[in-house]
């Protein structure tokens, strides 16, 4: 059913970029904008950032917090598709409207038809499209009322924008990525390093009921005075990112007795079900918000790349991503103190051993770099 499902996603695409290229011929050979994106004059912008997905919307947060700082007097819409969307955007206090796209767009076209028609009726001072590779995005921001558009020029875009920015090797970090459009359009790229994190901004009151749930869970367990913190296990993924249970199986066998002064939980998928055989307290919820709030006051959150990991980095919590299929440098957590490990091809037992290591140092290794646990040449992610 995955592989059936990512063929037909393939052939949508395919066809989006067909129709683009006949409504909007190339133009492109920018390597970066005419002129610099002003400073002053902007204050109504939109983003159109057209993905279902938890994580590919948690992408979208770095880039807010940049328009914020960039632009601190304007407010925002964005046209999205993600079911969680108000849930994800809407704490941004300059966020005014969300346009909800349904989840699958060609399937309800009157739905569709509303978002667009809402977005249409106004206008704009900045569009920004912030994908390098959406062709439905590129098609939103050309049919905004807009006076400045900005987005990336490369082979999967079609028609011109009033700026454009070439996509760039480094970074290469989805959640990176738009804050460097932005940048560059301002003639900033240079000038700063460092990347805004994932964010929904959880607020104290939230983090406070957060703390609460975590202690009931952790009441019931014989964990010794003065325990360590709580480590959370998310135990489902996506398709092929998805970890076996044989293979948790393999991974607590090791973990598990060396981290006996933390308490242990497993955070549920959507549909409800332990993944680890009930061993440990389970926490559901389907309350993105409420679940963000739980996921921010663990002291570790372990998963394979999906997008409960990226929402435990949005939510503050220091979080290990295990890639064994995606890119770790496009999709890996980065910001407190987050890491990614390639484990393609490396027994569980020794990721459990290298989880156990960054538990343990005092100086953890740089949020931004995937950990090398010994991939054998030729196995390691793309």
């Amino acid at each position: 059913m995955p592989l059936f499902s990512a063929q037909i996603q393939k052939q949508r695409r395919r066809l989006v970029r067909a129709l683009m290229r006949l409504l909007f011929p190339k133009d492109h050979g920018l390597a970066g904008p005419a002129r610099w994106m002003p400073r002053s004059g902007i204050y109504k912008i939109l983003v159109c950032r057209t993905v279902h997905t938890l994580g590919d919307s948690l992408t979208l947060t770095p880039l807010l917090q940049e328009i914020g700082l960039a632009y601190p007097g304007a407010e925002v819409d964005i046209i999205n598709g993600c079911p969680a969307a108000r849930g994800i955007f809407g704490r941004y206090v300059f966020v005014r409207r969300i346009f909800q796209l349904p989840t699958h767009a060609l399937r309800h076209p009157l739905g569709t038809l509303h978002a667009i028609n809402a977005m249409r009726r106004d206008r704009y001072d900045l569009v920004i499209d912030p994908d390098p590779e959406s062709q439905s995005g590129r098609l939103l921001a050309l049919k905004a009322r807009t006076t400045y558009s900005l987005g990336f020029a490369g082979p999967s875009k079609s028609g011109r924008l009033t700026h454009e920015i070439a996509i760039p090797i480094a970074p290469s970090n989805k959640g990176k990525m738009p804050v460097y459009l932005l940048r560059s359009a301002l003639g900033e790229s240079s000038v700063k390093v460092e990347y805004p994190p994932l964010d929904i901004q959880i607020s104290p009151v939230e983090r406070r009921r957060g703390k609460e749930i975590l202690r009931r869970l952790n009441a019931s367990q014989s964990i010794p005075s003065g325990g360590k913190g709580t480590i959370g296990i998310y135990a489902y993924a996506t398709g092929r990112k998805n970890l076996s249970h044989a293979w948790w199986s393999r991974f607590l066998h090791v973990f598990e007795p060396a981290v006996r002064h933390y308490s242990l939980i497993e955070i549920l998928p959507a549909f409800g079900q332990s993944l680890l055989d009930s061993r440990y307290q389970a926490f559901y919820s389907s309350d993105v918000r409420k679940l963000a709030s739980v996921l921010g006051n663990l002291t570790l959150h372990i998963s394979a790349d999906c997008g409960l990991m990226h929402l435990a980095s949005a939510a503050g919590a220091r979080t290990v991503g295990i890639f064994t299929t995606t890119s770790s440098r496009e999709w890996g957590p980065y910001g407190n103190s987050s890491v990614a490990i390639d484990a393609a091809g490396i027994a569980p037992e020794r990721v459990a051993n290298r989880v156990l290591a960054l538990l343990a140092e005092q100086s953890p290794c740089s949020p931004s770099d995937p950990v090398d646990v010994g991939v054998p040449h030729g196995l390691a992610p793309a």
